[in-house]
C-alpha cells in the first residue's frame, strides 16, 4: 500500500511538471524551451500564474499521497526510508559491479546455450547458475569433497573408475513447473584450474563434457565465491543479508569488545532476512572460553551494526581481515579422489538450519506428524525457514517438498 501511494504521488507531481512545460510551449517557444530548466520553469509559472495554476494544482496535489506513502514505509521499515534518503540507490550500478562474477562459458547445457551469473564453492560444492539457487533456470553442480584453502586442480577423464566428483545438471523447460534433474557419477571428462582470487573468490579455467546423450560440454573461464561475504573498496560490505555477514559482524565486534584477536564464532541463531531482525543469538570462543552471547543487532543504509557498539578497533597489527589472509596461503591442489566427510555424525535439524550450505544436495529422509516420508536432495531452506527437498520422479520432471521445521519429527541424512 505505501509503495503504491509513494507511486502514485510521483505520476501526479510528474503529470503536473509536464502539463506546466506544455502550457509553457502554448505562450511561446522561448518560454516553453526556457521551462525545461526548472529554474526558468519556477519564473514562468509565477509571471503566468492564471495559466500555469491548474499544473501547479496537480503537482501539489501528488505530494499528499507521497508524504502519507513515505509516513506508511517509515513506520514498518525505516532503514529502507534512510537508504533512499542517503541517496545510497544512485550508486548501486557501481555496487553490483564490486559483486559481479567474471564467467565467460562457451557450449551448451541440455541442449541449450548457458550464462550463469552465480558462482560459489563453498563445502565441497561447486555450483554455476543462471538464477535463484532453489528454482534456476538452469544449473551446474560439483560435488567435489573436502577443499583446502588455495588452488584447486582437478581433472577427470572418462575412464577414470571411482570415486570421482559427481556433477548434476538441472533445467526448466519452458511448458513445466518444476525443473528436471540428472546425476552423473563417471564417464565424464572434466578440468578445473582455479587460483585465489582475494579477498574471497577463485577464479580460472574450467572444461567439462558430459556423456553425448545429456547434450552437455562447457568451456572456458569461470570465478566463484568461496563464501557469502561481499567487499566495497577492500572493506567487508555490511549491507549483504547473509549468515557469513552477520557472523563477521559478530566476531569483529566480540574482538573489539575483549580487545583480543583469539574469537571464533562457532554458531550463530538461524536468522530470516525476509522479516525484522532485532537480536542474533551467538555462540563463539573468546580466548578458548566457550561462552553464548545476545546481540542486539539493526541494518540502517550503512548496513548491518551492533546497537550502542562503541569499543575502539584493535590495534593495527590485528586488523588483518582473515578471509584475506586464508586466500593467499600457499597453494594446496585437490585430488579427486580425498576421502569425504561423514556428515552424518551428530546431524539434528538445528545443525542444518545453522548451516544449510554445508549439506548442499546431500540425499535426506523426512518423516512428517502425519505419517509421510519424504526422501531426496537438500536443495535449501526458503525465506519462511521451511526444509525444501528435491525427489526425481520415475518420469521425467521432479518434486520438491518445502516442510516446516514444526511438521518434522526425524529427519535423517543418508550420505556422507
Amino acid at each position: 500500500m505505501d509503495a503504491l501511494l509513494i507511486l502514485g504521488g510521483l505520476l501526479l507531481i510528474v503529470a503536473g511538471l509536464v502539463w506546466l512545460i506544455v502550457l509553457a510551449f502554448g505562450t511561446s517557444l522561448l518560454w516553453g524551451v526556457g521551462s525545461l530548466l526548472p529554474p526558468v520553469a519556477v519564473v514562468y509559472a509565477g509571471r503566468h500564474w492564471g495559466v500555469a495554476r491548474k499544473a501547479i494544482g496537480l503537482s501539489a496535489l501528488g505530494f499528499i499521497p507521497l508524504v502519507v506513502g513515505v509516513t506508511l514505509l517509515a513506520s514498518h521499515d525505516p532503514s529502507r526510508v534512510e537508504a533512499i534518503a542517503s541517496l545510497d540507490w544512485l550508486k548501486s550500478d557501481s555496487q553490483m559491479h564490486a559483486s559481479r562474477l567474471a564467467i565467460r562459458l562457451n557450449g551448451q547445457l541440455d541442449g541449450r546455450p548457458f550464462s550463469p551469473q552465480i558462482g560459489k564453492l563453498t563445502d565441497g560444492m561447486l555450483r554455476l547458475s543462471d538464477g535463484d539457487e532453489l528454482f534456476a533456470q538452469q544449473a551446474l553442480s560439483i560435488r567435489l569433497g573436502p577443499v583446502s584453502p588455495g588452488s584447486v586442480q582437478i581433472d577427470v577423464l572418462p575412464q577414470d573408475a571411482d570415486p570421482v566428483p559427481e556433477v548434476e545438471i538441472s533445467w526448466m523447460q519452458p511448458e513445466q513447473h518444476l525443473p528436471e534433474a540428472r546425476l552423473i557419477q563417471s564417464g565424464y571428462t572434466l578440468h578445473l584450474n582455479l587460483k585465489p582470487v582475494p579477498p574471497n573468490k577463485l577464479a580460472g579455467d574450467f572444461h567439462l563434457v558430459l556423456p553425448a546423450h545429456y547434450n552437455t560440454s562447457l568451456s572456458g573461464h569461470i570465478e566463484v565465491f568461496t563464501d557469502d561475504l561481499r567487499y566495497r573498496a577492500g572493506q567487508v560490505d555490511l549491507t549483504h543479508d547473509s549468515a557469513d555477514t552477520l557472523r563477521y559482524l559478530a566476531r569483529d565486534h566480540l574482538q573489539r569488545r575483549f580487545q583480543t584477536q583469539a574469537v571464533e564464532v562457532t554458531s550463530l541463531s538461524p536468522v530470516n532476512f525476509s522479516k525484522p531482525i532485532k537480536s542474533l543469538s551467538v555462540q563463539a570462543m573468546v580466548k578458548g572460553v566457550p561462552d553464548q552471547y545476545e546481540l542486539a543487532i539493526a541494518k540502517d543504509h550503512k548496513g548491518w551494526a551492533v546497537d550502542d557498539d562503541m569499543y575502539p578497533p584493535l590495534p593495527i597489527e590485528h586488523e588483518v581481515l582473515p578471509q584475506i589472509a586464508a586466500s593467499q596461503a600457499e597453494p594446496h591442489p585437490v585430488s579427486a579422489s580425498s576421502p569425504r566427510i561423514d556428515r552424518r555424525q551428530r546431524f539434528s535439524i538445528d545443525r542444518l538450519q545453522r548451516n544449510p550450505s554445508h549439506y548442499d544436495h546431500l540425499l535426506m529422509r523426512a518423516h512428517t506428524e502425519r505419517g509421510g516420508v519424504a526422501e531426496g536432495r537438500f536443495v535449501g531452506i526458503d525465506r519462511d525457514g521451511n526444509v525444501a527437498i528435491r525427489q526425481v520422479l520415475k518420469g521425467p520432471g521432479e518434486a520438491i517438498y518445502n516442510l516446516a521445521p514444526n511438521d518434522i519429527v526425524l529427519l535423517e541424512l543418508l550420505e556422507p
